[in-house]
């Protein structure tokens, strides 16, 4: 195939490097889909980074608490645009050296006149809402096979939006689910002979397992972290460092069951440190340290 390219005229080496050069834009677009919603690694696709820039940018405007409630839903909008934008875009390159001669027209068009980008775009965006107009459609073998396959591409990803959403707000009930509990016992603080029995070792127990699911949620669902996380009592921002607290007064009780719910607790909070630091806020030092800084990214304040 190379040396056809190299050898053939320069307008068909044209040709081919732009088909090439859509196909490339789709295959991207694909596998920042796959990676983002099926196999997210640390380092993330384009996805992780779009979010990751508007987040930071949300960072700096005056407003910022209202700026950075909005930036996560405004990220996973530019996302998606993104997405369609690529496979739209790419499959218009794949089309357009082949107008006019591989397509047939309706009756009232011109082929002469329908043979520019924007011609190949339009049948690009036709083809993946599969409106099927009719009016420009092709004829060659090839492209009736490679113009569904952009439909089906197009279904699968309006599918694959709709699934990154359903999946990313229960993670983020979750997270705020835990911000909420963690508040409510702050505000009704055991006493030492509370916590020191079998009801602060359940306590303790059940703030590991969820402290646990959050780190999961944000292994799986690295975009949530984007979300701006609201009041203080929904936000694991500003309460997480009550239940280390918690654990660190655990671990000083005399029954063995709660010192041993209380060191379960601290590695959990420990991992979940490790996740916040690799992931997102690359700052080093001990779990306090990587608790504050995780405060002050999403506004809150900590001594």
């Amino acid at each position: 195939m190379l040396g056809i390219l190299f050898t053939a005229p320069w307008e068909t080496r044209m040709d081919w490097l732009v088909s090439l050069l859509g196909a490339g834009m789709v295959m991207m677009a694909l596998r920042d889909v796959f990676h983002t919603l099926w196999r997210p690694t640390r380092h993330g696709g384009l996805s992780r980074h779009v979010m990751a820039v508007l987040w930071r940018l949300s960072q700096r405007l005056p407003s910022r608490r209202q700026a950075a409630g909005l930036a996560g839903p405004l990220a996973m909008v530019a996302v998606v645009a993104m997405w369609a934008g690529g496979v739209v875009v790419g499959w218009a390159l794949i089309y357009w050296p082949q107008m006019p001669e591989a397509f047939s027209f309706a009756a009232p068009l011109e082929p002469g006149a329908h043979d520019g980008p924007v011609d190949a775009l339009y049948v690009s965006l036709v083809t993946v809402a599969t409106l099927g107009l009719g009016d420009i459609a092709p004829a060659e073998p090839w492209l009736r096979i490679v113009a569904p396959l952009e439909a089906l591409v197009g279904f699968a990803l309006l599918t694959a939006t709709v699934s990154w959403i359903l999946e990313i707000h229960p993670a983020l009930t979750r997270r705020r689910a835990l911000a909420l509990r963690l508040s409510q016992l702050q505000r009704n603080d055991p006493a030492p002979q509370e916590l020191d029995s079998a009801l602060g070792a359940g306590i303790l127990d059940a703030l590991a397992v969820h402290v646990a699911g959050i780190s999961v949620d944000l292994l799986q669902y690295a975009e949530s972290y984007y979300f701006h996380e609201g009041h203080d009592q929904t936000s694991l921002a500003a309460s997480i460092q009550y239940a280390s607290d918690l654990a660190e007064r655990g671990l000083d009780a005399r029954t063995a069951e709660v010192r041993l719910s209380a060191a379960l607790l601290t590695t959990a909070l420990e991992d979940f440190a490790t996740v916040l630091d690799q992931r997102f806020l690359h700052k080093g030092g001990t779990a306090q340290d990587i608790f504050r800084a995780y405060a002050k990214d999403h506004g809150r304040s900590r001594p």
